[in-house]
């Protein structure tokens, strides 16, 4: 046997892709609903507290930046293993999939909060000045006037953000979410061949990205101007 044609048996296996490519278009399904769980989840929450820090109420904006910074700073798969193996210590017991969706919703929520705030506060502030004459009141102004602002200026960055923490769906598998990776993992296992692997690098490309020539899209479309 030649070097490529052991190359192609190890990775491009014809049975094995076969026998297991419905095991991968399920994980395909589950990466799908945990992304878009965690993206409109993580996204709403950012933006919620970021537009609660707008009040500059001390107290609150002192838990929403210790907040921001812990889930910034700690990697994803610290606490997704503190989660689902030291919560039920304390009597709380969450599958493996509602773990990864809410640390990964949790530490985008975090980033996003940070990206919006930073529009927020980039908003020039005759914008403020200029809505309040009009009998607008602070909510208003924040919520019809800058922050629709605030966030067309962040949209490149959050989008590039959003893909980043969606492709970490990948760390359930060691959790045994069974997404993508899971699957491919447990059929090269069994089948002693490369081959799943091969075609999970396949399944993210296909997922991903089309969402990732979106992002470059939107970061020439907007982040040239400030509006």
């Amino acid at each position: 046997m030649s070097d490529l044609d052991r190359f192609i048996d190890t990775f491009l296996n014809g049975a094995v892709l076969a026998r297991y490519a419905p095991d991968i278009l399920r994980g395909v399904w589950v990466t799908v609903e945990l992304s878009v769980l965690i993206v409109i989840a993580g996204t709403a929450l950012g933006t919620l507290l970021a537009c609660i820090r707008a009040y500059r109420i001390a107290p609150v904006s002192f838990l929403i930046v210790v907040y921001a910074d812990v889930f910034r700073a700690l990697p994803p798969l610290v606490l997704i293993l503190l989660a689902y193996f030291g919560l039920p210590n304390v009597g709380v017991s969450l599958s493996s999939f509602a773990v990864l969706f809410a640390i990964l919703c949790l530490t985008l929520g975090a980033f996003a909060e940070e990206i919006v705030w930073a529009g927020i506060t980039a908003t020039d502030r005759g914008q403020w000045e200029a809505a309040r004459p009009t009998g607008l009141g602070f909510t208003q102004t924040l919520v019809h006037v800058v922050l629709p602002q605030a966030v067309r200026m962040v949209i490149p960055p959050l989008t590039n953000r959003a893909i980043a923490i969606t492709k970490m769906t990948a760390l359930g598998t060691v959790i045994g979410v069974p997404d993508i990776l899971n699957q491919a993992t447990t059929a090269q296992s069994f089948s002693g061949n490369a081959s799943p692997l091969t075609l999970a690098a396949v399944a993210y490309v296909v997922l991903f990205l089309p969402f990732v020539i979106l992002s470059r899209w939107l970061e020439s479309r907007f982040a040239w101007r400030k509006i």
